[in-house]
């Protein structure tokens, strides 16, 4: 079976990518059965060159291309459809990823109830300082009745 899908060439930290045509149980690295253009992902915007008529041709004898190479003839509107995901989770990888979930529910249940606390002790903190004004406020209630009750000692005498 033919695939269509990228080989990197360029330097070390540099890629570029060749878009080649070759047997799907072959080294991308090796030789190759043709070279239908190039793609530069690190250029902004990404420098994509393909031989649109031999990319039409071999897909028409049957050619399959890779999810990558499938996503770049999408954005170059050389064939029609939805875009493909290009990474895909192994069955381990995604079952920590579930186990993960399940351990932060019950950590955000702890950091609620921590702010709970927190509020809890913002709220003694504030009672604290409220007996202080009461106590003033007491105080000069007594003070108050002292005043109200001298007068009518007053009266009595």
């Amino acid at each position: 079976m033919l695939s269509i899908r990228l080989t990197r060439v360029g330097k070390k930290k540099q890629p570029i990518y060749r878009v080649v045509v070759l047997d799907k149980r072959k080294d991308p690295w090796g030789k190759s059965l043709e070279i239908l253009g190039n793609y530069n992902p690190r250029t902004k915007p990404s420098t994509i060159n393909l031989k649109i008529e031999r990319i039409k041709y071999w897909l028409s004898v049957g050619a399959q291309p890779s999810a990558t190479v499938y996503n770049i003839l999408i954005d170059q509107k050389i064939i029609d459809g939805k875009k493909v995901k290009t990474v895909t989770i192994s069955k381990k990888r995604a079952d920590k990823k579930t186990e993960a979930k399940k351990e932060e529910k019950p950590a955000e249940k702890k950091e609620s109830t921590d702010d709970k606390q927190k509020e809890r002790k913002t709220e003694v903190v504030d009672e604290k300082a409220k007996p202080e004004k009461t106590e003033e406020e007491t105080e000069a209630k007594k003070e108050e009745e002292i005043k109200e009750t001298k007068p009518e000692e007053k009266d009595k005498q």
